[in-house]
């Protein structure tokens, strides 16, 4: 099983920017698919960015098309979210997620803590 921790969630303004970061415990790394996925109080966990293991492939939920880049660096074992002009609905505990095989939106194995995203207006 693949550990992940996040970090690099916090406080922002709305149009702000953050950047999520994703390491993960093993070297088996790139033969995962990554995600990121969200949870706003109240509601069910979303998904938000996955992109495939040689980062050949990426894709979005429409909400954050434009505005959030998904990347990796499998030399370094870690998956990042970059989020610009970030808006109050886009406060929610961010998770990170991989998963053997294809980059979908659903079925991930391996999932992190989570790191809080807040967005003030």
């Amino acid at each position: 099983q693949v550990q992940l921790v996040e970090s690099g969630g916090g406080l922002v303004q709305a149009g702000g920017s953050l950047r999520l970061s994703c390491a993960a415990s093993v070297r088996i790394f790139n033969n995962y698919a990554m995600a990121w996925f969200r949870q706003a109080p109240g509601k069910e966990r979303e998904f938000v960015a996955a992109i495939s293991s040689k980062a050949f492939t990426t894709d979005y939920t429409d909400s954050v098309k434009g505005r959030f880049t998904i990347s990796r660096d499998n030399t370094k074992d870690t998956v990042y979210l970059q989020m610009d002009n970030l808006r109050p609905e886009d406060t929610a505990v961010y998770y990170c997620a991989g998963r053997k095989g294809f980059p979908l939106r659903y079925d991930y194995n391996d999932w992190g803590q989570g790191t809080q995203v807040t967005v003030s207006s």
